[in-house]
C-alpha cells in the first residue's frame, strides 16, 4: 500500500534526516580526531623504526603522496611509507611494455599481487598494512575518516559510473568494508558495491563493528595488500 504525504511531512522527514547526519556526521569526526591522535602515540616508536628502515635501506623520500580522490571531489595528497623503490614509475612502465600479463592484472586491478618495484622493506609494510600509518595524519587533517570507502585515483572515477555520486558523500577511509571482506579476493565491481553499500548504510554502529573487525584482520590474518 502506497502512502502520500504532504508537504509538510515530507519536509518534517527530510529535517530530521539530515538531523541524524549532522549527528553522525559530528561523532564521527570525533572519533576520527580521538582514535587517531591514540594510534599515532601508542605506535609513535614503530613510526620511528620504520622511517629509519627506509632511509637507511632506500633513501629518501620516507613518505609517498598520491593524488586521490576525496568527499566532493576535492583532491588531496595521500600519506603512506614508501614502500617502492624510487624508481618504481620507469620500472612500471617498462614491466608492462614487455609483458601482457602483467599489463592485463593492472589493467584489471590498478595493482600487481608479486610487485617487483618494492623496495626491500616494503613487502613487510604492505603485509602489515604498517605502510597506512601516516594516513592517520590525513585523518587529523580532514582529507580522510578512519572508516569510509576506499580513497581513489582520478583514473578509477570512471569505474564506478553513476555511482560515483554515493563515493564522493563520504570522506575516503583508512579502512572500510573492502578491507575486512576478502581484499585481494574481490574483483572491482564487488569493491564498488562495497562502498556504494557502506555509503548507503552508514552509521557509527557500522563504523565501531568495521574497526573492530580491522584490528582482527590486523592481527590474524595479513592477507597482503
Amino acid at each position: 500500500m502506497l502512502y502520500a504525504f504532504d508537504d509538510s511531512v515530507k519536509q518534517g522527514l527530510e529535517l530530521r534526516k539530515t538531523r541524524q547526519f549532522r549527528a553522525y556526521f559530528t561523532l564521527k569526526r570525533g572519533f576520527d580526531i580521538v582514535f587517531s591522535i591514540l594510534v599515532l602515540i601508542f605506535l609513535l616508536p614503530a613510526i620511528i623504526l620504520i622511517s629509519l628502515g627506509i632511509l637507511i635501506s632506500d633513501g629518501r623520500p620516507i613518505l609517498f603522496r598520491q593524488k586521490r580522490i576525496g568527499r566532493d571531489g576535492r583532491v588531496f595528497d595521500c600519506l603512506k611509507f614508501r614502500t617502492m623503490r624510487r624508481d618504481a614509475d620507469r620500472l612500471l612502465k617498462e614491466l608492462l611494455e614487455k609483458n601482457p600479463v602483467l599489463l592485463q592484472e593492472w589493467r584489471a586491478c590498478q595493482k600487481l599481487r608479486d610487485d617487483p618495484r618494492i623496495n626491500p622493506i616494503g613487502r613487510f609494510l604492505r603485509v602489515s598494512s604498517l605502510d597506512e600509518l601516516p594516513q592517520f595524519l590525513n585523518v587529523l587533517k580532514g582529507d580522510m575518516s578512519v572508516v569510509g570507502p576506499r580513497p581513489i585515483v582520478e583514473e578509477e572515477v570512471v569505474r564506478y559510473g553513476e555511482r560515483i555520486h554515493d563515493y564522493l558523500l563520504m570522506k575516503p577511509g583508512i579502512t572500510g568494508l573492502w578491507q575486512v571482506s576478502g581484499r585481494n579476493d574481490t574483483s572491482y565491481a564487488e569493491r564498488v558495491q562495497l562502498d556504494v553499500h557502506y555509503c548507503e548504510n552508514r552509521n557509527i554502529w557500522l563504523d565501531l563493528k568495521i574497526v573492530w573487525r580491522t584490528v582482527g584482520v590486523f592481527l590474524f590474518e595479513h592477507n597482503g595488500c
